[in-house]
């Protein structure tokens, strides 16, 4: 995202004005009937849409906003600390718990864990912990930038007492998976799912061919077992929200490969993460999405999500 000291101001403050239009346009948001989902095959989940949304009352809004619990999860190495110290003060202050574990929780890790032992063991601690104080669980890398309210928004909907696992899908063979690139999303009952299956075994295919996928294949694999299947998360024009590269980058193939407007080509109004990211590029992400406004553009928050007690999020 930023080369010369010159042109890193101008790419800084083009991504900034880019992202303050993607948290600013809610009128635009796409979303479906609210409703209990039966387990489900794999699908596209898109966001819900404006009318039903706007058909629901004042009152029902903010109980469902409450209700909408997030506890984020960042997934790191040792020598990630330098980037937990910019995460607690940028995106994760907007999640209602956030906390970092890398292989410096000794009390969970040793040198040797591979990362699906790693992700393996920390999801089971989330659970044991947190498993009802919280409604969904996002796990990301560190150099992942998310907008929680645009999760909120998309989960908005959505019953946490249903098997979700969503976000952005890759496929490898006839095993659809959520990549961990760009974020990976689990319902309540997806993660209880998982923790029980998980206190019975530490494998979910044969040992051989198993060892050999990446921790997010081998996720995929196991709460296949018990029934979860992956989703790909949407916009109303089915475009990516769980983004695995930084904005620029998508930005600059939109420019080489298509003729279209810019924004519309490469990036949903609603995205909910972009991956890749250096503390530098997360300052300047932050100060697009929460701190810039365009007060001449009109918009309208009909669904405010409160901050956790004791945040001091922007």
């Amino acid at each position: 995202m930023v080369s010369a000291t010159g042109v890193s101001f101008f790419n800084g403050m083009l991504v900034g004005s880019i992202c303050c239009v993607f948290i600013t346009m809610f009128g635009q948001i796409n979303m479906r009937h609210r409703g209990r989902t039966q387990d489900h095959e794999h699908h596209h989940l898109r966001l819900p849409n404006t009318k039903d949304f706007l058909n629901i009352s004042e009152a029902q809004r903010m109980e469902l906003s409450k209700n909408i619990r997030i506890y984020c999860i960042i997934l790191g190495e040792s020598n990630d600390e330098h980037y937990w110290a910019v995460l607690k003060e940028t995106w994760t202050k907007h999640c209602d718990k956030a906390e970092l574990y890398n292989t410096k929780n000794d009390n969970l890790f040793n040198k040797e864990n591979d990362k699906w032992t790693q992700m393996r063991k920390t999801y089971q601690h989330v659970f044991e912990k947190h498993g009802d104080n919280y409604s969904w669980f996002f796990l990301a890398h560190p150099t992942t930038f998310a907008v929680i309210e645009n999760l909120k928004y998309l989960l908005f909907t959505k019953d946490a007492s249903q098997p979700f696992y969503l976000g952005h899908i890759a496929t490898s063979g006839d095993l659809k998976y959520v990549t961990m690139k760009g974020g990976t999303v689990l319902s309540m009952e997806a993660l209880k799912r998982l923790n029980s299956f998980l206190n019975k075994t530490k494998k979910c295919a044969e040992q051989r061919a198993f060892w050999e996928l990446s921790a997010d294949m081998q996720l995929a694999v196991c709460l296949k077992y018990v029934g979860v299947l992956a989703e790909n998360a949407e916009d109303s024009e089915g475009r990516a929200i769980f983004n695995t590269k930084p904005i620029a980058h998508l930005i600059r193939e939109t420019m080489s490969n298509n003729r279209q407007p810019v924004v519309e080509g490469c990036c949903s109004d609603m995205a909910v993460t972009f991956s890749g990211l250096t503390p530098q590029k997360m300052t300047v992400m932050m100060y697009g999405v929460y701190r810039l406004r365009a007060f001449g553009h009109y918009f309208n928050d009909t669904l405010i999500f409160l901050p956790p007690n004791g945040s001091e999020n922007d």
